[in-house]
């Protein structure tokens, strides 16, 4: 009896040890390598291993926590199936060659804290309802094909420390919601599309370490409270047509290390500035 009660105790503990995702997440899981042509991805998954031993999934507590296929080769496109995966904390599918819209059923995954998408050739609009993932703390879309506006809804994502649209072709004004988010570090929207003032009320980021706009086509005044961002150490707006005498604006800003305001209507250059200063 002592002998069956240890084997027994064996057996279970290897169960529990070798655990697996649910046949809904493992199913998501295949619908992505079909959907991105996995048998020609860098490193592929052998479907028939358990999911914890797939290339780039983490497994937390029999679910799937992240994937990361950075620099894999995926061509293709985002399943919606992905919302299957509601455990998923980072998506991390950068420099890649995927297409096409994202996927509505992205802004279900409520968990998700990390979304990389940089560098692929998605299309289409920002979906409006990002502002439902409410735990995001970076979105990195840049080098892309994304078009339309930025969504207002982003102003709800209040753990948001990155945003970077950079180099898509996004269009309108910064929405004024953009001021809600209080934790952002890094905001880089350039090379963009995007036009209008900015918004007194940016100096509402007061933890703002970088801000890039530079490639747009912004114009108008420098708002003063651009001042109030005392962290900032980039600070790109060049190639728009922007007003303003922007020495007085960086004596103002004790960190700055990167600064440019080239090209725009601004009073005074970057060179003659540093001229001034020696």
């Amino acid at each position: 009896m002592k002998t069956l009660k240890i084997t027994l105790l064996f057996c279970l503990i290897s169960i529990f040890s070798f655990a697996e995702v649910s046949q809904k997440q493992k199913s998501a899981l295949v619908d992505l390598y079909n959907s991105t042509n996995g048998d020609a991805w860098s490193k592929s998954w052998d479907l028939d291993l358990p999911v914890s031993g797939w290339y780039g999934i983490t497994i937390e507590n029999d679910e799937v926590v992240s994937i990361d296929l950075m620099f894999n080769n995926l061509t293709g496109y985002l399943p919606e199936s992905i919302s299957e995966l509601t455990s998923l904390k980072t998506l991390n599918l950068a420099f890649n060659n995927l297409e096409g819209e994202l996927p509505h059923a992205l802004v279900s995954l409520t968990n998700l804290e990390q979304l990389k998408l940089f560098s692929n050739r998605f299309s289409g609009e920002i979906p409006s309802e990002i502002g439902n993932l409410k735990n995001l703390v970076s979105i990195e879309l840049y080098n892309n094909d994304f078009i339309g506006e930025i969504p207002s809804s982003i102003g709800d994502l209040q753990k948001l420390e990155k945003l970077m649209l950079s180099s898509n072709q996004l269009q309108g004004r910064l929405p004024s919601s953009l001021s809600s988010l209080d934790s952002l570090k890094i905001l880089s929207l350039f090379d963009n599309s995007l036009l209008g003032t900015i918004p007194s009320s940016i100096g509402k980021l007061v933890k703002l370490e970088e801000l890039v706009l530079s490639n747009n086509a912004f114009y108008g005044d420098l708002p003063n409270e651009l001042a109030q961002l005392t962290n900032l150490k980039t600070l790109l707006l060049g190639q728009n047509q922007f007003k303003g005498n922007f020495a007085v604006l960086r004596s103002k800003l004790p960190n700055i290390v990167d600064f440019d305001l080239d090209d725009s209507n601004s009073k005074g250059s970057l060179a003659t500035l540093d001229a001034e200063e020696d």
